[in-house]
């Protein structure tokens, strides 16, 4: 029959590795544990609309991540939002490649995807991705489909209209 300090010890040690598993599992659910942490070099893009992109969210590109956002911030000049973006060092792209915010499933996180060109010449530290494409955003979908219904009853509605005052 095990002693009571060793069923304490026991729980004390179960209780302690259930902490450290909760806290493994909200850094990791927060993209604050980078446990990757290898030589990275700046690129910024410039981005219309950001949607609901955060600062520590992934870069990736055919689907795999190659670095993360560094920062977001709003240029006053061009009224844009600014992303600086921190990529492996080692993994060059070309100077036409492109900037896209992209959501994981249809409501899941935002990243940004980059698509590489074909130019020959290469991105380096501090340049300036400049083909973007901003975030699709929901609402503004949604209003769209609703206001193009719209119109398209108005029409049918003007058209049946405007053939029965004809007769």
């Amino acid at each position: 029959m095990m002693g009571k300090k060793s069923i304490e010890t026991l729980v004390g040690l179960f209780v302690l590795l259930g902490i450290a598993g909760l806290v493994f599992l909200a850094l990791k659910a927060a993209n604050l544990a980078s446990f990757a942490t290898g030589e990275t070099y700046t690129l910024e893009a410039r981005f219309d609309n950001i949607g609901g992109l955060k600062v520590r969210a992934p870069v990736r590109s055919a689907g795999v991540t190659i670095g993360r956002i560094a920062s977001i911030s709003f240029d006053p000049q061009t009224y844009q939002g600014v992303v600086k973006l921190q990529v492996e060092r080692g993994l060059e792209f070309p100077r036409d490649t492109s900037a896209k915010i992209l959501t994981s499933g249809l409501l899941g996180d935002q990243y940004i995807g980059l698509e590489p060109g074909a130019d020959e010449k290469m991105l380096h530290d501090g340049d300036t991705i400049r083909q973007t494409q901003s975030a699709v955003v929901l609402e503004n979908l949604i209003g769209q489909f609703i206001n193009s219904r719209a119109a398209e009853a108005g029409s049918v509605g003007a058209a049946a209209g405007g053939s029965a005052a004809s007769k």
